[in-house]
């Protein structure tokens, strides 16, 4: 070989893989931001040029899932859903409405009422980073209401039910989504009373519209569903503690801007085991032992993972508590359900 000769370097070398490998590590990190800029997760990226996807992005999907369980622990609750083609088409219209539709339209309003804190707490979401104009946001708030509307009507239409008790349920949810981010009320302003509204939203108005899609809807079945909504409650939460800065700065009173990161998780973590343990308490009342006993058990974990992770760090494992615990306290709502279900109340 002449001195002249160029050296390529062996792709097997040392110097060569750290010089490939922050490269693909680098790929894989933005892959990962650009998912959870998708699905509405914290640690996300902005840069999407997509329309149809900034628009999925306003929607917050990783929310989707809560409310779409909940409508099948509502059939459950119901005791008359039967595995039959038309019942499971109803029950996808009924998660597409409290999913996608209700709770997509719940997330862009808050969005939209939201920008000037997100552009503090995360500036990476679609309106903050001036990815879609906001007349656009606007005219998608109204579509999802409008749509969420008809399909509720439609499944009332489809039950048979002389009162159109699933498009109320739509109205009334409608209603609390706006007055949780829009002012003069704007309910998020109080940590409380918007904290709840976010549990209910999760927990008591899709179960009752499941509920009500396959059976007949009660006070004993809305006061239940409203006191699981206080565990709900201490979920909601959860999400706040990555907003801290932006809350305290525009004058929102969330749970960690007025009692501090510290209490405000311990407030969470009770409110979370106290209200499951009082519907375990409940379960045993109406002589359903043993789903009171899978209740019960199911708990336990959740307490676990609040120990290792969220009581000892709540500003940076707010997500990998919930990703730990949420799946035991969504298993908890359906065993419930079936419960009821199986009482007949």
């Amino acid at each position: 070989m002449s001195d002249s000769t160029p050296i390529t370097p062996n792709s097997n070398t040392p110097d060569a893989l750290e010089s490939v490998a922050p490269t693909e590590e680098a790929a894989t990190v933005s892959r990962t931001a650009k998912t959870r800029q998708l699905l509405g997760m914290k640690g996300a990226a902005s840069g999407e040029t997509s329309i149809w996807k900034i628009r999925l992005q306003l929607m917050k999907p990783i929310t989707w899932i809560p409310l779409m369980w909940g409508v099948i622990c509502g059939a459950a609750s119901s005791g008359e859903y039967t595995w039959t083609l038309e019942n499971v088409l109803k029950s996808l219209l009924c998660m597409l409405l409290a999913g996608p539709v209700m709770a997509g339209y719940t997330q862009t309003m808050n969005e939209y009422y939201d920008r000037e804190i997100d552009a503090i707490n995360e500036p990476y979401r679609p309106i903050p980073s001036g990815a879609i104009p906001l007349p656009q946001v606007v005219t998608q708030i109204i579509v999802l209401l409008l749509a969420g509307i008809a399909i509720a009507f439609t499944l009332d239409v489809w039950a048979g039910h002389e009162f159109p008790t699933i498009t109320v349920i739509a109205l009334v949810g409608g209603l609390i989504a706006y007055i949780y981010s829009a002012p003069p009320l704007k309910l998020k302003q109080n940590g409380w009373l918007g904290g709840y509204a976010l549990g209910a939203s999760y927990i008591a108005f899709p179960w009752c519209t499941g509920h009500a899609l396959f059976g007949e809807l009660n006070w004993k079945i809305v006061v239940f569903t409203a006191i699981y909504s206080l565990a709900g409650l201490g979920i909601a939460v959860v999400n706040d503690f990555k907003s801290i800065e932006g809350d305290r700065k525009f004058g929102l009173k969330s749970l960690p801007v007025m009692f501090g990161a510290n209490s405000a998780a311990w407030i969470c973590v009770v409110l979370i085991d106290v209200f499951q343990a009082a519907i375990a308490a409940y379960l045993v009342y109406v002589h359903e032992n043993l789903y009171a006993a899978l209740l019960a058990l199911l708990i336990i974990p959740q307490i676990t993972f609040q120990d290792m992770y969220f009581l000892r760090d709540p500003m940076n494992n707010d997500v990998k508590y919930q990703a730990s615990a949420q799946p035991f306290l969504v298993l908890g709502m359906l065993v419930a359900g079936l419960a009821i279900g199986h009482a007949g109340i």
